[in-house]
């Protein structure tokens, strides 16, 4: 029996968010809205997208202890995500500089902050809560040695679930640990190299899955997501909706698969109740509190549950 249904190792930040009518360009400036500041980053993003869709969900990350850190510590809880393995101290909150466009695309730049100092040593001393967690999902805001350091301590017979971002190249340790290892574009392409990257998402997933993953997802935004594994490939269509903001969309999207997974879905089924998850919370600005309760997201089509 598992305590948790998932656990979230990563980063927490404050975003800090401002409207844009276009993105500057090298050297320029453009005048913005007001600033806004919301509770974010991908590790407590996830947590709290998985928690409102009634997962039992814990997160293992690092914040200051500064206002930015309580901002975060009070977001989580409301959520309903158990904060024993956030960690306060050693460094300010990481902070994420986020530009929007009218089309509700963003541009965003990280201060990793505390993230930086989440450590492998951090990873040893939260054993127990690898070890009561049915699913374990990582990013890569925080150090790539923690994140190994993840890998190696998962309990036997839990899953581990990996987006790579901002991307990298990855140790055949970690690749080997991913079911699956979730991708955008932009991941793919760097985790692979331009050189090898033709125009088909097919291709991508093959040539990641070829790596050592034991499954491998593409998200491609608007148009639903890819997943593939050993069985072949399949098409997931999303949900038409009127986006107003992407920001952390991605996160809404990796944290529901999780879930799913971790309940018996399938991969095909998890990524596209998924895909419902990320279509709700583009729907509404802001990353955390953009994302959908269970009951929003059987709205859009599906069982939620």
């Amino acid at each position: 029996m598992y305590d948790y249904d998932l656990l979230v190792v990563g980063s927490a930040n404050a975003d800090l968010v401002i409207g844009v009518e276009r993105r500057p360009a090298a050297g320029e400036t453009v005048l913005g809205g007001d600033l806004a500041v919301h509770p974010g980053g991908k590790g407590a993003n996830q947590a709290v997208a998985a928690a409102r869709l009634e997962a039992r969900t814990a997160l293992l990350a690092r914040v200051g202890d500064d206002g930015h850190g309580r901002l975060l510590l009070d977001s989580l809880r409301a959520a309903g995500v158990d904060t024993v393995g956030v960690l306060v101290g050693g460094a300010p909150t990481g902070v994420a500089l986020i530009t929007v466009d009218p089309s509700g695309d963003n541009s965003i730049v990280v201060s990793p902050g505390a993230n930086a100092r989440l450590r492998p040593e951090d990873v040893r001393t939260a054993t127990s809560l690898f070890h009561a967690s049915r699913v374990v999902s990582a990013q890569l805001e925080i150090p790539l040695e923690t994140v190994v350091e993840v890998v190696r301590n998962l309990a036997p017979g839990s899953r581990f679930v990996l987006n790579p971002s901002p991307p990298r190249e990855l140790p055949t340790e970690v690749l080997a640990a991913c079911d699956p290892l979730i991708v955008n574009e932009h991941e793919a392409r760097v985790i692979l190299g331009d050189a090898r990257v033709g125009d088909d998402p097919a291709d991508w997933a093959r040539l990641l899955l070829a790596k050592g993953p034991r499954s491998v997802v593409v998200t491609l935004g608007a148009r639903g997501a890819l997943v593939c594994d050993g069985s072949g490939t399949a098409l997931v269509p999303s949900v038409k909706v009127d986006a107003v903001d992407t920001t952390g969309a991605g996160d809404a999207f990796t944290a529901a698969l999780a879930w799913r997974l971790g309940a018996g879905a399938s991969l095909a089924d998890a990524a596209a109740y998924a895909a419902r998850v990320g279509a709700a919370a583009v729907t509404r600005r802001g990353a955390q509190e953009s994302y959908p309760t269970a009951a929003e997201v059987e709205a859009l089509g599906g069982d939620a549950r």
